[in-house]
C-alpha cells in the first residue's frame, strides 16, 4: 500500500473515531431523541419537521446509510454520522454544521418533561 492509500485510511479512521467519541459524549442527547421517537409528542415532532426540511437540502443528507454510525439508522447525517430520527427529536440538540440550534438546554427539556408527565398522570 503507497503512502497516500495509507494517510486516507488513516484520516477515514480518524473521522470515524470522531463521531464515536461525539455520540458518547451526547449519550444523554441521543437517548432524548429515542425517548421522543417512541412517545411522540405535538411540539416536539413540529420541530423534527422544521428541522428534517433543513437537513434534507444538505449535502451532509445520506438517505443511504453510507455515513450512518449506527448501521441500519437511516436517514442520517453524513456529518456527524447522527439518526435524523432521533437528533432531530432531541431539542437540546444542534447541527454539527449550525444549520439549526438547540431549541432548549438539555436542564429545562428535563423540566418540560417532567412538567408534562406530571400533568398527564394528573388529569
Amino acid at each position: 500500500m503507497n503512502q497516500r492509500k495509507k494517510n486516507l485510511k488513516i484520516r477515514k479512521m480518524d473521522k470515524s473515531l470522531k463521531k464515536y467519541l461525539g455520540a458518547f459524549k451526547n449519550l444523554e442527547k441521543i437517548a432524548e431523541g429515542v425517548k421522543n421517537n417512541i412517545f411522540k409528542k405535538e411540539h416536539v415532532e413540529a420541530v423534527f419537521k422544521d428541522r428534517l426540511s433543513i437537513c434534507e437540502k444538505c449535502l451532509h443528507y445520506d438517505l443511504e446509510g453510507k455515513g450512518c454510525m449506527a448501521p441500519g439508522t437511516q436517514p442520517c447525517c453524513g456529518d456527524c454520522g447522527c439518526s435524523l430520527d432521533f437528533k432531530l427529536r432531541s431539542l437540546s440538540s444542534e447541527c454539527s454544521k449550525g444549520h439549526w440550534g438547540a431549541k432548549v438546554s438539555e436542564e429545562t427539556e428535563e423540566l418540560i418533561t417532567k412538567q408534562i408527565e406530571k400533568d398527564e398522570h394528573t388529569n
